[in-house]
Protein backbone atom coordinates (compact mmCIF):
# COMPACT_ATOMS: atom_id res chain seq x y z
CA UNK A 1 0.00 0.00 0.00
CA UNK A 2 1.10 3.49 -0.90
CA UNK A 3 1.29 6.29 1.70
CA UNK A 4 2.19 9.96 1.10
CA UNK A 5 4.86 10.60 3.80
CA UNK A 6 5.98 14.22 2.60
CA UNK A 7 5.70 17.09 0.35
CA UNK A 8 8.25 19.29 -1.11
CA UNK A 9 8.64 22.67 -0.39
CA UNK A 10 11.10 25.05 -1.51
CA UNK A 11 14.44 24.93 -2.31
CA UNK A 12 17.11 25.57 0.82
CA UNK A 13 20.64 27.13 -0.61
CA UNK A 14 22.41 26.63 -3.73
CA UNK A 15 23.38 22.68 -3.08
CA UNK A 16 20.16 21.21 -4.40
CA UNK A 17 18.53 21.11 -0.43
CA UNK A 18 14.71 21.10 -0.04
CA UNK A 19 12.41 21.67 2.54
CA UNK A 20 9.89 18.89 3.10
CA UNK A 21 6.62 19.13 5.02
CA UNK A 22 6.02 15.49 6.98
CA UNK A 23 3.54 13.90 6.54
CA UNK A 24 4.25 11.24 8.76
CA UNK A 25 4.95 11.03 12.51
CA UNK A 26 7.68 8.70 11.62
CA UNK A 27 10.37 10.38 9.88
CA UNK A 28 13.55 8.32 10.80
CA UNK A 29 12.00 5.61 8.84
CA UNK A 30 10.42 6.70 6.09
CA UNK A 31 12.20 9.69 5.01
CA UNK A 32 15.90 8.51 5.78
CA UNK A 33 18.75 8.86 3.67
CA UNK A 34 18.98 5.55 0.94
CA UNK A 35 14.93 5.79 1.01
CA UNK A 36 13.79 5.46 -2.18
CA UNK A 37 10.01 6.81 -2.57
CA UNK A 38 7.17 6.98 -5.65
CA UNK A 39 6.23 10.89 -6.17
CA UNK A 40 3.14 12.54 -7.59
CA UNK A 41 3.31 13.39 -9.99
CA UNK A 42 4.91 10.01 -11.31
CA UNK A 43 7.31 11.63 -13.94
CA UNK A 44 9.25 13.19 -11.27
CA UNK A 45 10.10 10.37 -9.33
CA UNK A 46 11.31 7.88 -7.73
CA UNK A 47 13.32 10.05 -5.63
CA UNK A 48 16.04 8.41 -3.64
CA UNK A 49 17.54 10.42 -0.24
CA UNK A 50 20.76 11.45 -0.39
CA UNK A 51 21.17 13.21 3.08
CA UNK A 52 18.67 14.61 5.58
CA UNK A 53 19.04 17.27 8.13
CA UNK A 54 17.10 19.25 10.24
CA UNK A 55 17.69 23.22 10.32
CA UNK A 56 15.15 25.96 12.39
CA UNK A 57 12.93 23.01 13.16
CA UNK A 58 12.41 21.77 9.43
CA UNK A 59 13.29 18.85 7.63
CA UNK A 60 16.25 19.31 5.15
CA UNK A 61 16.41 16.70 2.52
CA UNK A 62 18.81 16.47 -1.01
CA UNK A 63 18.23 13.98 -3.35
CA UNK A 64 20.25 11.87 -5.77
CA UNK A 65 20.89 13.50 -9.04
CA UNK A 66 19.99 16.71 -7.53
CA UNK A 67 22.66 19.00 -6.89
CA UNK A 68 21.62 22.47 -7.34
CA UNK A 69 18.74 25.23 -6.38
CA UNK A 70 17.47 25.05 -10.47
CA UNK A 71 17.09 21.48 -9.83
CA UNK A 72 15.65 21.84 -6.58
CA UNK A 73 13.04 23.79 -7.35
CA UNK A 74 11.62 21.93 -9.77
CA UNK A 75 10.35 19.67 -7.16
CA UNK A 76 8.52 21.71 -5.05
CA UNK A 77 5.30 20.42 -4.05
CA UNK A 78 5.85 16.88 -5.30
CA UNK A 79 4.18 14.57 -2.97
CA UNK A 80 6.77 11.80 -1.81
CA UNK A 81 5.02 8.28 -1.15
CA UNK A 82 6.22 5.01 0.58
CA UNK A 83 5.33 1.56 -0.16
CA UNK A 84 4.46 0.47 3.49
CA UNK A 85 2.72 -2.99 4.42
CA UNK A 86 -1.22 -2.64 5.00
CA UNK A 87 -0.55 -4.63 8.62
CA UNK A 88 1.85 -2.80 9.70
CA UNK A 89 0.95 -0.54 13.13
CA UNK A 90 3.00 2.57 14.62
CA UNK A 91 5.38 1.50 17.61
CA UNK A 92 3.02 3.72 19.68
CA UNK A 93 -0.09 2.17 21.10
CA UNK A 94 -1.85 6.03 20.41
CA UNK A 95 -1.09 6.48 16.90
CA UNK A 96 -2.58 5.51 13.58
CA UNK A 97 -2.00 5.48 10.35
CA UNK A 98 -4.13 7.58 8.37
CA UNK A 99 -5.68 5.01 6.35
CA UNK A 100 -6.71 3.41 9.35
CA UNK A 101 -8.91 6.01 10.73
CA UNK A 102 -10.34 7.31 7.48
CA UNK A 103 -14.40 6.21 6.85
CA UNK A 104 -14.49 5.39 10.55
CA UNK A 105 -18.03 6.64 12.17
CA UNK A 106 -18.03 9.25 14.50
CA UNK A 107 -19.87 8.60 17.33
CA UNK A 108 -20.97 10.51 20.89
CA UNK A 109 -20.32 7.71 24.10
CA UNK A 110 -24.47 7.54 23.96
CA UNK A 111 -24.12 6.16 20.47
CA UNK A 112 -25.10 9.22 18.96
CA UNK A 113 -23.92 9.58 15.38
CA UNK A 114 -22.20 12.70 14.32
CA UNK A 115 -20.66 11.77 10.74
CA UNK A 116 -17.83 10.29 8.94
CA UNK A 117 -14.03 10.95 8.85
CA UNK A 118 -13.45 11.70 5.31
CA UNK A 119 -9.97 13.91 6.04
CA UNK A 120 -7.21 14.02 8.44
CA UNK A 121 -4.95 17.42 8.45
CA UNK A 122 -1.57 17.50 10.08
CA UNK A 123 -0.63 20.68 11.59
CA UNK A 124 2.35 21.49 13.65
CA UNK A 125 0.02 21.55 17.23
CA UNK A 126 -2.38 19.16 16.75
CA UNK A 127 -4.16 16.77 13.96
CA UNK A 128 -7.38 17.13 13.10
CA UNK A 129 -10.45 14.86 12.08
CA UNK A 130 -12.49 16.76 8.98
CA UNK A 131 -16.27 14.65 10.10
CA UNK A 132 -19.00 15.00 7.02
CA UNK A 133 -21.86 15.03 9.03
CA UNK A 134 -24.95 13.44 7.73
CA UNK A 135 -26.00 16.68 6.16
CA UNK A 136 -23.08 17.17 4.01
CA UNK A 137 -21.53 19.47 6.48
CA UNK A 138 -18.27 19.30 7.38
CA UNK A 139 -16.51 19.98 10.93
CA UNK A 140 -12.92 19.82 12.26
CA UNK A 141 -12.55 17.71 15.23
CA UNK A 142 -9.19 18.00 16.68
CA UNK A 143 -7.73 14.47 17.83
CA UNK A 144 -6.81 15.01 21.37
CA UNK A 145 -7.44 12.55 24.00
CA UNK A 146 -9.96 15.41 26.08
CA UNK A 147 -12.19 15.10 22.72
CA UNK A 148 -11.57 11.54 21.07
CA UNK A 149 -11.60 9.07 23.87
CA UNK A 150 -11.72 5.83 21.84
CA UNK A 151 -10.53 4.35 18.80
CA UNK A 152 -12.33 1.13 17.86
CA UNK A 153 -10.91 -0.41 15.07
CA UNK A 154 -13.14 -3.58 15.06
CA UNK A 155 -16.31 -1.43 15.05
CA UNK A 156 -14.99 0.86 12.62
CA UNK A 157 -15.78 3.79 14.81
CA UNK A 158 -14.29 7.17 16.93
CA UNK A 159 -16.06 7.87 20.25
CA UNK A 160 -15.81 11.35 21.20
CA UNK A 161 -16.86 13.83 23.60
CA UNK A 162 -17.15 17.35 22.25
CA UNK A 163 -16.85 20.35 24.40
CA UNK A 164 -19.59 22.79 23.70
CA UNK A 165 -19.74 24.30 20.78
CA UNK A 166 -17.69 22.06 18.64
CA UNK A 167 -20.68 19.88 16.77
CA UNK A 168 -23.63 22.19 17.09
CA UNK A 169 -25.37 24.92 15.67
CA UNK A 170 -21.84 27.10 16.79
CA UNK A 171 -19.63 24.70 15.46
CA UNK A 172 -16.82 25.44 13.02
CA UNK A 173 -17.66 24.23 9.55
CA UNK A 174 -14.57 22.94 7.60
CA UNK A 175 -13.49 25.11 4.65
CA UNK A 176 -11.92 23.11 1.84
CA UNK A 177 -8.28 22.47 2.48
CA UNK A 178 -5.71 24.55 0.76
CA UNK A 179 -2.36 23.02 0.43
CA UNK A 180 -0.50 23.86 3.74
CA UNK A 181 2.65 25.96 3.98
CA UNK A 182 6.00 25.14 3.53
CA UNK A 183 6.90 26.09 7.28
CA UNK A 184 4.83 22.76 8.72
CA UNK A 185 6.81 20.55 10.77
CA UNK A 186 6.80 17.01 11.81
CA UNK A 187 3.05 15.98 12.07
CA UNK A 188 1.53 13.70 9.86
CA UNK A 189 -0.71 14.47 8.62
CA UNK A 190 -2.27 12.53 5.16
CA UNK A 191 -2.01 15.05 2.93
CA UNK A 192 -4.31 14.47 2.82
CA UNK A 193 -7.06 13.62 0.85
CA UNK A 194 -6.44 9.90 0.91
CA UNK A 195 -4.52 7.65 3.25
CA UNK A 196 -1.37 8.36 4.47
CA UNK A 197 1.07 9.23 7.52
CA UNK A 198 0.18 8.44 10.99
CA UNK A 199 -2.00 10.22 12.59
CA UNK A 200 -1.36 10.47 17.00
CA UNK A 201 -4.30 11.26 19.91
CA UNK A 202 -3.28 13.81 22.60
CA UNK A 203 0.14 15.61 21.30
CA UNK A 204 1.51 15.46 17.72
Amino acid sequence: MQLVVARIGRAHGIKGEVTVEVRTDEPELRLGPGAVLATEPASTGPLTIETGRVHSGRLLLRFAGVSDRTGAEALRNTLLIAEVDPEDMPEDPDEYYDHQLMDLDVVLADGTEVGRITEITHLPSQDLFIVERPDGTEVMIPFVEEIVTDIDLVEQKAVIDPPPGLIDDNAVVAAPADSAGDDNSDGDNHDDSGPDGAAKGGST
